[in-house]
């Protein structure tokens, strides 16, 4: 679509442009600049201890330095396995600052998950979370990796709050067990911040070489990783800017609910919120009792989350009379955002709540409501400055659709990824001639250029704002001993979330359990790709080449269980 054939342009809100000038700038010169300009200013919150912008600088600094002496170098992989705290902001840019890579894994994923990305990637360092230190040391020390480096999530609380922990009760103890665990003979991550700062000298990356390997299971469920470069993550959270001029660069609080390993909260929260002098708020999971009990001490300003999180927010401040009217701007992604979490947030908040829409693959954000009274809930709105789209026919992507017409999405834009790490053909299938890519989502553009997604050709489910990919848990489910076959779906649980269900096969003389079965796909996936129900079928819908039809699949279970058997 031509640039003066953007229908949408009438729709963006007051002082947002319809492209941008892209920053010549890398990640690294973006944080050096809020350094510089907002030095004295809190970076990070972490349970009330705060690090000033100044002090993220020095921290980056003194672990590039540490980390080059232990040999990483530019294009070399640190793996970060890392819930969200200090450490993670601080060792994410001190890798990039010696022009390694950085890349983002779950630190609740089982060995079997973790053992498949990391020897994927072949990591030079890890820094990971002392809970599953021990088991990641296992994985990678094959692998060749020079050193593991393991994080205390206490060391970064406030001295009283660490103190508290090591109290004599049960909610202590319970506390300090769900924060930290033993990670013996592993080298300690704060004895790198215990050393000099890099040389200012020392080589910079520059705006073309790669940050960051971000898995996805993509159209396939196999994980891949999507190869970002400083130039795409750069231009998304300048993008993201443009799209909120109501923000105030140094005075916005931004509460990092959403995990830094995912593609959403990396870059609405270490990127973007980076770049315009924001205190970000750090939790390691999402907590109502957390994020209501920080609202007393630093009220947030803007709230990125996915549906379910607004929400349980929303209800809870309610009925505990918890004043949540700071909150201006929130943004919701990763899932579709249903009308009645929108008004519930906005009466409680008197702030606006919009959805967006993107993918790993887009660094992630390519489509957003406006923020202001032209957004539509229900839509996935209108692209990004600087983002080109194009609706074509599902089979044919060579042919464009009108508006009104269901076709496949098609993105271009400077936040659009390259490829996929080492996968030229799964590279092929995604990525067309000039930039084109393939989203694998089925959508309808109406005459004012707004966008609403119709359905999902890859069929991945979406719970509580992570994807899980069919074909993935259906392997686990095979690997078991009792089970011939079986297919996954995802069906709606409310708030805009699916659950993820399971029907099974069984094989000759076996007995249906559906907690044993449960309990035998948890040693497989984590937790929350376990099928939450399991059914036991004589037989599965196949089509004529014998590929089972999860659709089908996923329609007959919705009548049984007397659902609407329409796709959200």
């Amino acid at each position: 679509m031509q640039p003066d054939e953007r229908p949408w342009a009438s729709s963006y809100a007051p002082g947002v442009p319809l492209d941008i000038q892209v920053p010549e700038e890398t990640l690294v010169d973006l944080l050096d600049g809020s350094a510089a300009r907002f030095a004295s200013l809190p970076a990070l919150d972490f349970f009330g201890a705060t690090t000033t912008y100044a002090e993220l600088g020095e921290q980056v600094a003194r672990a590039a330095e540490g980390l080059r002496r232990l040999g990483v170098g530019p294009g070399d992989r640190v793996a970060l396995v890392l819930p969200n705290c200090p450490q993670h902001v601080v060792a994410f840019y001190a890798a990039l600052r010696l022009g390694a890579v950085v890349v983002e894994h779950n630190p609740l994923y089982t060995e079997e998950e973790m053992s498949f990305q990391l020897a994927d990637h072949r990591p030079t360092v890890v820094v990971v979370w002392d809970k599953v230190a021990t088991m990641v040391r296992g994985i990678v020390e094959p692998l060749g990796a020079r050193a593991v480096l393991s994080v205390n999530l206490p060391s970064a609380l406030p001295p009283v709050k660490r103190l508290a922990l090591r109290l004599p009760v049960k909610r202590a103890a319970a506390t300090r067990a769900a924060m930290t665990g033993p990670a013996p003979g592993i080298d300690r991550w704060e004895r790198l911040l215990k050393g000099p700062p890099l040389d200012p000298a020392h080589p910079r990356p520059t705006t073309g070489d790669v940050a960051l390997l971000q898995y996805t299971g993509g159209t396939t469920g196999r994980p891949k990783a999507a190869v970002l470069t400083h130039r795409n993550l750069r231009a998304n959270a300048a993008q993201g800017r443009a799209w909120m001029p109501g923000l105030v660069d140094g005075h916005e609080v931004v509460y990092a609910v959403l995990p830094l390993f995912h593609a959403y909260g990396l870059t609405l929260c270490l990127t973007f919120s980076m770049s315009i002098g924001a205190t970000l708020v750090l939790m390691p999971r999402f907590d109502v009792d957390l994020v209501l009990e920080a609202m007393g001490r630093r009220p947030a300003t803007f709230l990125p989350a996915v549906p379910p999180v607004y929400e349980r927010l929303a209800t809870a401040a309610k009925e505990r009379g918890v004043d949540l009217t700071t909150i201006r701007y929130a943004i919701s992604g990763a899932m579709s955002l249903p009308a009645a979490t929108a008004e519930l947030w906005e009466s409680v908040t008197g702030g606006l709540l919009v959805e967006g829409y993107g993918m790993t693959e887009t660094s992630p954000v390519a489509l957003g409501n406006p923020a202001g009274d032209a957004r539509r809930i229900g839509a996935i709105g209108v692209p990004f400055p600087s983002t080109e789209v194009r609706v074509v026919d599902r089979h044919d992507p060579s042919r464009d659709l009108p508006p009104g017409e269901e076709g496949e999405l098609l993105l271009r834009g400077p936040q659009v990824f390259g490829g996929y790490w080492e996968r030229p053909a799964e590279t092929a299938e995604v990525v067309l001639a000039d930039g084109w890519i393939r989203t694998g989502d089925v959508v309808v553009m109406d005459e004012d250029g707004f966008f609403t997604i119709v359905d999902r050709i890859k069929e991945l489910i979406i719970t509580g704002g992570f994807n899980v990919y069919p074909s993935e848990v259906e392997h686990a489910l095979r690997e078991l001993p009792d089970i011939l076959d079986a297919a996954v779906v995802g069906l709606p649980s409310g708030g805009g979330d699916e659950e993820v269900v399971a029907v099974v096969v069984l094989a000759p003389g076996a007995t249906f359990d559906e907690q044993a079965v449960r309990a035998g796909c948890r040693e497989h996936v984590a937790a929350y790709k376990v099928p939450r129900h399991v059914y036991n079928v004589d037989e599965l819908p196949v089509s004529i080449i014998g590929k089972v039809l999860r659709r089908q699949v996923r329609d007959e279970l919705q009548r049984r269980l007397g659902q609407s058997t329409d796709r959200p």
